[in-house]
């Protein structure tokens, strides 16, 4: 056994995402902005002399306005966006329950607001709006743009000046029978008044509510019909990792692991939507014998790729997901580990992380797992001649017993 192997507990083995201070992207605002002078300066040549200044002075100021107009995502209006329709909102001092209010005219479904939700959409950054009636959509929009989390989400990101987008969503409809239903809130649950109320909870349960004339019953129900059967899992949309590619990344990995040095590697794992077909990449890494941190290639922030799966080795230790592991795989894709690479058939774990809750599933689920398997009759064609050798000591002391027996 590695001694490695022995004293994995020693080992926090993982990949780990790179920090800020490896992060040499910075985003700035662009001022593009001309004066007057410059303008006039461009436009006055041996072709166009002095007679057009006044035209370029009446010009450069709507010039530069609109080239900061384009910069400036704090100045762009948000944008109403349901149903096929999208229209700017003028007044962001409005509540999002006000402007529900507005649009029902033309979609009568936004009506009931109980039975409205919205989010709102700002780049990466998606928001939910838990208070339609107390929350201003300007002072959301304004709260997004300040925050950290959207500032270093441009910082990769193509699009330098997203449009923020308002979306109201229908919540499902109660169903069930005169007496019994199935609600999405508790709020709804309490409006219907039923005498047998079924609704999940934040604690992730399914919750029965019964109102009698003596008190509110609340117990967790398993089983019930009134709700559709879910089961934990990944379904992919996309077509397994050919086992050629699945190759490389083994040589790739292997590569690091040799007698005088272990250490871990990273790759990940894109698909292309225009050339349709997955992509490796190598990012820039540091990496050592337990850890590898990453810079992200700028490339594949582009829409034309999704991050599919990030995959790191484990060198000759076994293949598992360490504390580090769960605390940077918190996006929704697919993670592998790869360990043992120093025998024969590595091994090879994969889980999904679904906004960072866990779930180990079958690596054959995703990898093209390439068929060694060899025809039945090759094996009953070979016949196996059996070689019976015995031990020095025991032939010796046969050869004596017999002599004996001889004698």
């Amino acid at each position: 056994m590695n001694v490695f192997e022995e004293n994995k507990e020693l080992f926090d083995l993982g990949s780990s995402t790179a920090t800020e201070e490896f992060d040499p992207f910075a985003f700035e605002e662009e001022t593009n902005e001309s004066t007057t002078e410059e303008i006039i300066a461009e436009q006055t040549t041996n072709d166009n002399p002095a007679p057009k200044q006044e035209e370029a002075k009446s010009a450069a100021p709507e010039q530069a306005k609109s080239s900061k107009a384009e910069q400036s995502f704090e100045e762009k209006l948000p944008v109403f966006t349901y149903g096929g329709a999208t229209e700017q909102i003028s007044d962001t001092s409005k509540t999002f329950d006000e402007l529900r209010i507005e649009k029902s005219a033309d979609f009568p479904e936004l009506e009931e607001g109980k039975r409205v939700s919205w989010t709102v959409e700002y780049g990466k950054i998606t928001k939910n709006i838990p208070d339609p009636k107390g929350t201003s959509i300007g002072k959301v929009k304004s709260d997004i743009e300040t925050s950290k989390e959207f500032l270093d989400s441009l910082k990769k990101a193509k699009d330098k000046n997203p449009v923020c987008k308002i979306k109201p969503r229908v919540t499902a409809q109660s169903k069930g029978t005169a007496y019994k239903g199935v609600f999405t809130t508790l709020e709804e649950a309490e409006t219907a008044n039923k005498p047998i109320s079924i609704l999940p909870a934040r604690d992730g349960k399914v919750y029965e509510i019964r109102n009698t004339e003596i008190g509110k019953f609340i117990t967790p129900v398993e089983g019930c019909d009134m709700l559709s059967e879910v089961k934990p899992g990944f379904i992919s949309g996309l077509p397994l990792i050919p086992s050629s590619l699945m190759m490389k990344i083994f040589a790739f990995f292997r590569h690091f692991v040799s007698d005088n040095s272990e250490t871990e590697a990273l790759l990940n794992i894109y698909w292309d939507k225009e050339a349709k077909e997955f992509v490796v990449d190598a990012p820039q890494q540091v990496a050592t014998k337990n850890s590898v941190d990453t810079q992200l290639n700028d490339k594949f922030t582009d829409e034309r790729y999704i991050h599919y799966m990030d995959i790191h080795s484990h060198n000759t230790m076994s293949a598992f997901f360490s504390a580090v592991d769960d605390k940077d795989e918190k996006a929704t894709r697919l993670y592998t580990v790869i360990g043992k690479l120093n025998e024969h058939n590595p091994e090879i774990k994969t889980r999904i992380s679904n906004g960072g809750k866990f779930l180990n599933i079958d690596p054959a689920q995703v990898f093209e797992i390439a068929d060694f398997s060899f025809p039945k009759e090759w094996k009953d064609n070979v016949r196996l001649k059996e070689n019976r050798k015995v031990p020095k000591p025991l032939a010796r002391f046969l050869i004596l017993k017999r002599r004996a027996g001889a004698a």
